[in-house]
């Protein structure tokens, strides 16, 4: 279990490094708010476009699997979709949170599915990511947008991470192939997404924002890290999925929330620090629920 747990500790301490940087150097919150846009409208599209690029799709084998993992993804928009109905629920700060409850570090997922089972398990979870990235930021921007009164469609044509994510689909299945300088030059751009977006997040942070709604907070963070993770359980059980695909299934639904979560409500007019105060939980509750859901797998699937 601890192995699962190290994993996640880079990504905590990025966001650490963040709010360190932002509270004690010059490079103070001028900066990082041309850091969060630079982030949002270039790094994480290219990053999001060449990882699913550069992956094979073989999606007629992996059925059931991508269905499983939009059936997590789906629960948790609708949990968190629900909680906007209880009353007393601040509808703003729902809106910028509900994001947290189905969206999912695909970053850690990668690496996660690399130590598990090499390729093969790498191959499983970029078909859940290409298939679930999409349907996540249409949730998250449908909320936002919503409860901003924007228009959603407009938005939602206008999201960068929807066309990267859309763009990177169908040249996949198109069978693109990038000329090698192409390549190179998108992974380098997209490389710099994940450490300048989890220092965004650190810079953001404002440790006192989750207090403005502690047991929403909390029922958005019981979502992500107990209801969808014994979801992904169970499905692998009911549906017979094979070992090594439950197995994907199961960490793809214990994973901690995507870090751009925080840069996506900044930039719609969220609650950044709400936000940002959320993602930070989920990272930490994420080394713990990876390892236990993990754990779990093995004694539910005994190799």
């Amino acid at each position: 279990m601890l192995e699962f747990a190290l994993l996640l500790l880079p990504d905590f301490l990025l966001i650490a490094l963040g709010f360190v940087i932002c509270r004690h150097t010059a490079l103070d919150r001028s900066v990082w708010s041309g850091v969060e846009r630079l982030v949002y409208w270039l790094l994480f599209p290219v990053l999001l476009f060449t990882a699913i690029v550069r992956q094979p799709l073989a999606l007629d084998t992996t059925l059931k699997l991508g269905l499983g993992g939009t059936a997590v993804v789906g629960l948790g928009f609708v949990l968190a979709t629900a909680l906007g109905r209880v009353p007393g629920v601040p509808s703003r700060l729902q809106a910028s949170g509900a994001q947290v409850a189905f969206r999912f570090n695909s970053y850690v997922g990668l690496a996660l599915a690399e130590r598990l089972g090499g390729s093969a398990s790498v191959a499983s979870i970029a078909v859940l990511i290409a298939l679930c990235v999409p349907l996540c930021n249409l949730g998250a921007v449908w909320s936002l947008a919503r409860h901003g009164r924007h228009d959603t469609w407009r938005e939602l044509l206008h999201n960068p991470l929807i066309l990267a994510t859309v763009a990177g689909l169908l040249a996949n299945l198109a069978g693109l192939r990038l000329p090698e300088p192409v390549a190179v030059t998108l992974a380098r751009i997209g490389a710099a997404a994940l450490p300048l977006g989890l220092m965004a997040v650190g810079a953001g942070l404002e440790f006192g924002g989750l207090q403005q709604a502690p047991r929403l907070a909390a029922a958005l963070l019981a979502i992500r890290h107990l209801a969808l993770p014994a979801a992904g359980l169970a499905i692998g059980l009911l549906w017979a999925l094979p070992r090594g695909q439950a197995q994907m299934l199961a960490a793809f639904a214990a994973l901690p929330t995507a870090s751009s979560c925080y840069v996506l409500a900044a930039r719609m007019g969220g609650d950044g620090p709400y936000t940002a105060g959320l993602v930070t939980a989920s990272t930490l509750l994420g080394m713990a629920s990876v390892p236990v859901t993990m754990a779990l797998f093995g004694w539910l699937h005994p190799a």
